[in-house]
């Protein structure tokens, strides 16, 4: 490991909230009914981890990769794209009775976080899987939820950080998975492309005002004044990411309204043996429930399993599910583009931060049957 003089660091340079264009109805909420309350702590530190790295365009120096308007877009179609996905801005609280939750609808905002890293993109997509995947808290920040004062505390954060040499940078996502699943958070951002998109060529003949808070995208050896720096090479010391492995399944068949956890356990037993891993006695279950095919997701039960509670395996012929490894490109975000480029690479993560032998299991009705991410102890 580098000395503590010659340490890299990533330089949080700005921190802003992308609050959405137009008002949320209010009243509006989404129930996260616990099935034996109260819901773990650790549950509320639940989130779903996306990084895009991207290199520079061909014959672009370096700096070149966000211009000061460029940023100033990043967070007008980031506010436009929140308020057609209003959850995005949600907060949880808990409800009257005490016993369960909820995620509040409100203006609230995703927060948005300006970096610049003392690294290149070949430090991450060359780094290979684990070397990458225990730094990339740092592309992709989080604050844990305060279980006492949650409803102060956002879930979803994201970071566009620029990296050294040719102008490279990273599009970093952390998403509470009480706020949204890894399907429903694909889409979101794929929404906010297609509206940057949209905004950038409206504006393309049209200058931009100047933003203060821009600014060092467009000439970062101005900044005097950085509001903290991460050492990058301490996080894989520290264990930022937890000690999983995620594998995504599609489920289809099945009787209407069949057993969750069922489903759940034999996607956790075809995970870890696929992935050579030893039985995992327990296991988290959020089973989302969504307003008709392809709608938002209405509301989620969380619940843990034990191998005691003698689920019965249901992959079979005739009644039971078929289950199939899908591919984590199912969910489209290799097309993510926010300029004319499309990522070179894409890491999907699911951080537990949970026992080492518990594993979690997220549930998703995707109109054809489920989508299910299945997350193990290494």
């Amino acid at each position: 490991m580098a000395s503590a003089a010659a340490a890299r660091h990533v330089h949080i340079e700005g921190l802003q909230t992308a609050l959405p264009t137009r008002k949320v109805e209010t009243g509006r909420a989404r129930p996260v009914t616990v099935s034996s309350p109260p819901l773990p702590a650790a549950a509320l530190q639940l989130r779903a981890r996306v990084v895009l790295y991207y290199r520079a365009a061909a014959g672009a120096g370096a700096g070149a990769a966000w211009g000061q308007e460029e940023a100033l877009l990043a967070k007008e179609s980031l506010s436009e794209a929140v308020a057609d996905h209003p959850e995005m801005a949600g907060r949880l609280r808990r409800r009257a009775d005490g016993s369960s939750w909820e995620v509040k609808l409100n203006d609230t905002g995703v927060r948005l976080v300006l970096a610049t890293a003392e690294a290149t993109v070949d430090d991450f997509v060359g780094a290979g899987a684990g070397a990458a995947g225990d730094r990339e808290a740092a592309l992709a920040p989080w604050t844990d939820v305060d279980a006492e004062d949650p409803d102060m505390c956002a879930l979803c954060f994201v970071q566009l950080t620029r990296f050294q040499g040719d102008g490279g940078y990273a599009v970093g996502v952390s998403c509470s998975l009480m706020l949204c699943d890894p399907p429903s958070l694909a889409r979101f951002l794929l929404s906010w492309a297609r509206t940057h998109a949209e905004i950038r060529a409206r504006n393309k003949a049209a200058p931009i005002p100047m933003m203060q808070y821009a600014g060092y995208f467009q000439r970062p050896d101005t900044m005097t004044r950085r509001i903290k720096s991460v050492p990058l090479d301490s996080l894989a010391s520290a264990g930022a990411g937890a000690a999983t492995e995620t594998l995504l399944f599609r489920a289809s068949g099945g009787a209407p309204g069949g057993d969750h956890r069922a489903l759940a356990r034999a996607c956790v037993d075809e995970a870890s043996e696929r992935l050579g891993k030893g039985k995992v006695p327990r296991f988290s279950l959020l089973a989302v429930a969504r307003d008709g095919v392809g709608g938002n997701p209405r509301g989620m039960t969380v619940e843990t399993c034990a191998a005691e509670d003698g689920l019965p395996v249901v992959v079979s012929e005739g009644s039971g599910y078929e289950l199939e490894v899908a591919q984590w490109q199912d969910l489209g975000l290799e097309e993510f583009a926010l300029r004319e480029s499309k990522p070179v690479h894409v890491s999907y993560s699911i951080v537990t931060g949970g026992g080492d032998d518990e594993a979690l299991v997220v549930v998703v009705p995707d109109g054809k049957g489920f989508l299910i991410t299945a997350t193990v102890p290494k």
